[in-house]
């Protein structure tokens, strides 16, 4: 099982293999393996040593010893290198892109006469295709809701594709390789073996797949060998080579540097350890344009000039003309004279547009001295000559970047602010230093500024009509999301990415901020701004490694503990329903309960369904909510909404958002909603509440670690509780688990392209 906001679904909807794959039964509460994989965002699977965790180069599978398998590597290897050009982050070009399958969703032609009858035979084709594909499903034994899935993945073929390659069910949601397994065995039979060269070549996606649910972008060829070998692939090596000449992965050579070289016991200057990576595509090519726009905006950045700079460049430009004898000295002088007051000499009515405002040094430093900070002062001039700058701070530290805003908003630039979630869009347009700029404050959350639902509007080539984006929790883009972005920003434009490098990475695949911040290939400003409190100290002593008490007089940081996940619901509850609202004044509905997972015993289910049953007690009439209930909508991986329930009715579920805004949910789309008293901590990244309770099961140790808690901790703004049922394995994830590792080639990347521009 995974979070909902992992990307992957809640329950497979095929049964474990039986022999065939049957439809799924109704499963049981979740174990502790289960619950602690399903809090970190993997498959339980992987806390279970399956497939899904199938990465470790020195675990023996089926298929021979470690010493065989190394070689085996070592061998595919040496043919990735022969397959196509090698270097350092440099895909092979053999790797052929697969067929693209059409577009989900995507709209049928309109007919040129207008009767939609084009329209009416692509309903009813979609309605055999259905028909065809859920057939199929049924003869290999796989649950027949699947069909839909299939057909938008894989377009009017579904039924088609799956009988002539029954594995290929690995790429619908929730399938695991032992339903595959068995769906093939439904369709062939006897035919359907192990070494079968579809199935190897389908489990190489699939693993890559897994691992992009943990947050890689691309994994090592050893671990992808040993997954396959787990899961009784005889040959994995020559698998890897087939998947990577069919396109389903793209092979990448990286040198190995520093402490990474060192343990590969590269001692050889003139041959540097190598490692070979596989990823899937779509991220490989996201990771390319998004080191390549970073280096576009980097390398197309002019800083502005200063009056009296650009009086002498024209006087310069008047000289050099005479001498050259290119146009009379007079007319130089006043081209150069127009040049430098922003003219060209025509009518006002018939001036061209005013180009965009370029302050120069003497303005932005004035504009720096004005700052309320140091920290502010350092990252005004740290924008005015960089095109890419970093910026790292906890949440009181985000008065820096308004002040940014403020401050180039002042000097005629059009800047603008990205936050991640409406909370936070809200949060910081309140702060002071933007309180002298236009209202309203020119801040977006980053999903309406792609969507052109808010912000600056777009250029007539497409990018946005910016000359200094603020991006605000930038730890949270994924490579594809920050690729999407970088694209949208015109050549030469500012980019400032702020952001607190202690909290946790993106659901999605890569570790953008943190990759950039180690490559150092830009200006990285830290904030000197702590945040205060009894919270904020605790929040830093956590941030360096160490849980350690801090004086509460009151009342801001409680701890309790528990001596099971049933006691530690009881007690979680309590404070949310009684204790936070009586002793400290803080309402229920400004209170938020925080934990690892959804699964497990003190996971959202069960506190949710305790919370409703104290504070809102009701039948459930529609689709389980009443009215009343807070409710999380994630329409999508990493993002949640949180809203209330209004009503009810057969067109769907009302609901209402904080910002007044109101959707109906479809009777078929509310089962995807869940309650929102208690949120896992990966939902609630983004925002804050005045009260926060973080419950920590005795059942979630392996999904814990310092980012986890860093970010559980900071969520509460006013007061913190935090009901402990997991003994020693707090501190030790504090102290011994700063953050699950990811594989990423952004890094490398960087470090070529730097390379070649020197």
């Amino acid at each position: 099982m995974t979070d909902a906001e992992n990307g992957a679904p809640e329950e497979s909807p095929m049964s474990p293999d039986t022999g065939g794959a049957v439809p799924a039964q109704a499963s049981a509460e979740p174990g502790p393996a289960e619950a602690a994989a399903e809090a970190a965002g993997t498959d339980a699977g992987a806390v279970d040593g399956e497939s899904a965790d199938a990465g470790s180069p020195d675990a023996p599978g089926p298929g021979g010893d470690a010493a065989d398998r190394a070689a085996a590597v070592a061998a595919l290897a040496e043919r990735v290198r022969s397959v196509g050009r090698s270097g350092p982050g440099t895909a092979t070009s053999s790797a052929s892109s697969p067929d693209s399958a059409p577009e989900a969703g995507a709209a049928p032609a309109t007919p040129a006469d207008g009767t939609g009858t084009d329209r009416v035979v692509t309903d009813e084709q979609r309605a055999q295709a259905l028909r065809a594909t859920a057939e199929v499903l049924g003869a290999g034994g796989a649950p027949a809701e699947l069909a839909a899935a299939a057909v938008s993945l894989f377009g009017d073929g579904a039924a088609e594709q799956l009988r002539e390659d029954p594995w290929a069910v690995l790429s619908l949601p929730g399938v695991r390789p032992e339903h595959a397994d068995g769906f093939a065995r439904g369709l062939l039979g006897p035919a359907a073996g192990p070494g079968d060269q579809r199935r190897a070549q389908a489990l190489v996606g699939w693993l890559l797949e897994q691992a992009a649910l943990r947050g890689h972008s691309a994994l090592e060829i050893g671990e992808v060998t040993a997954g396959l070998e787990r899961l009784g692939v005889p040959d994995s090596a020559a698998a890897v080579q087939a998947a990577v000449l069919d396109g389903r992965a793209m092979p990448f050579q990286e040198e190995l540097t520093g402490a990474e070289a060192h343990a590969a016991g590269g001692d050889d200057e003139d041959e540097p350890p190598t490692r070979t990576l596989l990823a899937l595509e779509r991220l490989a090519l996201a990771e390319e344009s998004l080191a390549d726009g970073l280096v576009r905006l980097m390398s197309t950045f002019v800083p502005g000039e200063d009056q009296e700079e650009q009086e002498e460049s024209a006087e310069e430009a008047s000289a050099e003309a005479a001498e050259e004898g290119a146009a009379d000295k007079d007319t130089a002088e006043e081209e150069a004279a127009e040049d430098a007051d922003g003219t060209d000499g025509a009518d006002v009515e018939d001036a061209a547009p005013q180009a965009p405002a370029a302050p120069g040094p003497a303005a932005w430093e004035a504009a720096a001295e004005a700052a309320p900070s140091s920290s502010a002062a350092a990252l005004v001039r740290a924008a005015a000559g960089s095109a890419l700058v970093l910026h790292t701070g906890g949440e009181a530290a985000r008065a820096e970047p308004a002040a940014l805003l403020a401050a180039a908003t002042g000097l005629g630039l059009r800047a603008w602010a990205a936050t991640w979630t409406d909370h936070g869009r809200a949060a910081f347009a309140a702060l002071a230093p933007l309180a002298g700029t236009p209202a309203p404050a020119p801040v977006a959350t980053l999903a309406e500024l792609l969507a052109g639902a808010a912000g600056p509007g777009r250029s007539p080539d497409g990018t946005l009509a910016l000359d200094l984006l603020v991006v605000l929790d930038a730890p949270l883009l994924d490579v594809e999301l920050a690729a999407t972005l970088l694209e949208s920003l015109a050549d030469g434009t500012r980019l400032v990415l702020s952001g607190d490098p202690g909290q946790l990475w993106s659901a999605g695949p890569g570790r953008f901020f943190a990759d950039l911040l180690t490559a150092k290939v830009c200006p990285a400003v830290a904030s000197r701004t702590p945040d205060f409190g009894p919270i904020g100290e605790l929040v830093s002593g956590v941030g360096i490694g160490e849980l350690q008490p801090v004086e509460a007089p009151d009342k801001e940081v409680v701890i309790l503990t528990a001596k099971d996940s049933g006691e530690a619901v009881h007690r979680a509850v309590q404070l949310l329903t009684d204790s936070i609202p009586r002793a400290l004044g803080i309402p229920s509905e400004q209170v938020v309960l925080l934990t690892p997972g959804h699964g497990g015993g003190a996971g959202t289910r069960a506190l949710n369904a305790a919370a409703k049953a104290r504070l809102n007690p009701g039948p459930g009439r529609f689709a389980g909510f009443d009215p009343g209930d807070r409710v999380a909508d994630s329409p999508a991986p990493g993002h949640t909404r949180l809203a209330r329930v209004v009503d009810g009715d057969a067109a769907g579920l009302h609901l209402e958002y904080p910002d007044g805004t109101r959707r109906t949910v479809a009777p078929a789309d509310a089962q995807k909603l869940r309650h929102g008293w208690a949120l896992t901590v990966h939902q609630a990244v983004g925002r804050h509440w005045p009260g926060a309770v973080v419950v920590v099961p005795d059942d979630a140790a392996a999904a814990l670690s310092r980012q986890w808690v860093y970010t559980a901790f900071g969520r509460g703004e006013r007061h913190l509780s935090v009901v402990h049922a997991a003994g020693p394995a707090l501190p030790q994830a504090v102290a011994e688990r700063p953050a699950a590792p990811r594989t990423t080639r952004l890094r490398a990347i960087l470090a070529e392209n730097a390379a070649q521009e020197y």
